[in-house]
């Protein structure tokens, strides 16, 4: 009996360790596995030397609770999709945050994964905050980060295996200011650009959106941070971007909530008019509830997006 018990025990101290001993390896190939998944995710600056109409500064970039602040150094966050789900299509991601932070994991990384399951090749830019210490002039210093972002996506291509004529820039909030200021002024070049590769995105998805520096329709924050505080009207016009729609514009989907009470959804219907006026195809979809920052609550969001996506052909 007692033999047996001896046995029984030391049985079940094999049997243990040999768990222990099998879930450590397949804890270390877990994070090996991971590791790679991680690392195959690229972080690369946009410019390779200076950056232009920069100040000399000692101010450090912060990132916390998934937010940078004080960014000093632009750059791209590349998100591959799966080899077999890889369509050629490419968007570059400009989160919002009034101008002031950049809610680069909620707006950005998490937008990116959702991206990259429809086999979309994303990039999340963390873009320079407009400040007079770190830049010559502010009012340009975000809208040269997502010049030069669609410039450097375009010239390597090939090498992300991205079809250039389906390059999009999707932008939220204040992110959407940008990406609807790229997508209006990509004729008037504020970055070196020789090789004069277009900085026209070939479409903007653009998610309850400031459109414009007008006093009626602004987000006052982002207007001051980006403006200053007694910008001309020559500026105000410059910067709102309904008045700076052409026929060349590139196609556009919107979409907003009715309630906003952050940014006011007339942002989105002006550009929407505007868009409309100068036949470029746009798609806007409004919701009756939602307030700001609506995509953190409704994961159905994406759902008339992709539809349209699908229906321009930017996605199978």
């Amino acid at each position: 009996m007692q033999i047996g018990h001896a046995y029984f025990f030391s049985l079940k101290r094999q049997l243990f360790t040999g768990w222990l001993v099998g879930s450590r390896c397949l804890y270390a190939w877990l994070l090996m596995h991971i590791g790679i998944c991680v690392s195959a995710q690229q972080i690369f600056p946009l410019y390779k030397s200076e950056i232009p109409g920069a100040r000399p500064t000692q101010k450090q970039e912060i990132k916390s609770s998934g937010m940078f602040r004080s960014v000093t150094q632009p750059a791209l966050e590349l998100f591959l999709p799966e080899k077999n789900k890889a369509n050629g299509t490419a968007i570059i991601i400009c989160p919002g945050g009034g101008y002031s932070v950049i809610v680069y994991d909620g707006e950005g990384v998490n937008t990116a994964k959702q991206f990259t399951e429809k086999g979309i090749t994303v990039f999340v830019l963390k873009y320079r905050l407009p400040d007079d210490s770190i830049m010559q002039d502010k009012t340009i210093g975000p809208l040269q980060d997502i010049q030069q972002a669609i410039k450097l996506v375009r010239e390597n291509a090939a090498k992300w295996e991205i079809d250039p004529s389906k390059i999009g820039i999707a932008g939220f909030s204040a992110g959407g200011h940008l990406a609807s200021t790229a997508a209006t002024h990509f004729n008037n070049s504020v970055i070196n650009n020789p090789e004069n590769t277009s900085l026209r995105p070939d479409f903007q998805i653009l998610v309850y959106p400031v459109i414009s520096m007008q006093e009626d329709l602004t987000h006052k924050d982002s207007r001051k941070k980006l403006l200053g505080d007694n910008p001309s009207k020559q500026t105000v016009d410059y910067f709102s971007n309904e008045l700076m729609v052409t026929e060349k514009t590139a196609p556009a989907y919107i979409t907003h909530a009715s309630d906003d009470k952050a940014v006011t959804v007339n942002n989105s219907i002006r550009y929407y008019e505007a868009l409309q006026s100068k036949k470029v195809p746009v798609e806007m979809h409004l919701y009756q509830k939602g307030d700001h920052g609506f995509i953190f609550r409704m994961k159905e969001w994406t759902e008339p997006l992709f539809t349209w996506m699908k229906a321009n052909r930017w996605i199978n």
